[in-house]
């Protein structure tokens, strides 16, 4: 009985250059802060939109599913 060798597939690493890292970084970041601002912090006084609260009712359980008091 002969035996096949089996083939293994070697995974190449995705490389960025520095600059498009730095890039994808600062969008990540960015949109992160965006998210944890409407989700966490935009209702009252320190609300973007003034009194709407259109953003705060938007979220409103996705606040309380992440722990975020608002009530």
């Amino acid at each position: 009985m002969s035996t096949i060798p089996a083939t293994t597939a070697v995974p190449t690493p995705v490389v960025l250059p520095l600059p498009k890292a730095i890039l994808w970084l600062g969008g990540t970041v960015l949109l992160a802060l965006a998210l944890y601002y409407f989700i966490g912090i935009d209702q009252g006084a320190t609300s973007v939109f003034g009194d709407n609260m259109y953003i705060h009712e938007f979220v409103h359980d996705a606040r309380h599913f992440l722990g975020f008091p608002c009530h």
